[in-house]
């Protein structure tokens, strides 16, 4: 649901403060980028990157840390890494004209293996 909607118990909307979370998700690239053309690869997994945040945390507006694309360019625009471990954190938007109040900052976190990962939900430092 999103914060702006109201919900059908009560009419009262959903406070922001509420709405603040942080996740981490294991993303699998070589899903997202098969067929794609080789000079079309990396730019096509930032893109789905920018996607499954907008899907997986509800908000329009979506930043990602200058990390996440080094690590996404690391080895090329042919060969994108095949997965992504990456650590999603709606925030508030605390600018004077944004359209949205939330949005979704999206930074890398290194694993040494991808094996037995969950999502799991982040405590907010």
């Amino acid at each position: 649901m999103a914060p702006t909607q109201k919900k059908k118990t009560g009419g009262k909307t959903r406070s922001a403060l509420q709405d603040v979370v942080s996740r981490e998700y294991t993303i699998h690239m070589h899903k997202l980028v098969h067929g794609r053309s080789f000079k079309k690869r990396a730019p096509w997994a930032v893109k789905s990157v920018v996607d499954f945040a907008q899907k997986a945390m509800g908000t329009k507006d979506v930043r990602l840390d200058p990390e996440l694309n080094k690590q996404i360019w690391s080895r090329g625009i042919k060969s994108p890494p095949t997965r992504l471990r990456v650590k999603l954190e709606r925030k508030r938007n605390d600018e004077e004209n944004a359209k949205e109040k939330l949005y979704t900052y999206a930074s890398h976190v290194p694993v040494a293996s991808f094996k037995g990962l969950q999502t799991t939900l982040v405590d907010a430092e």
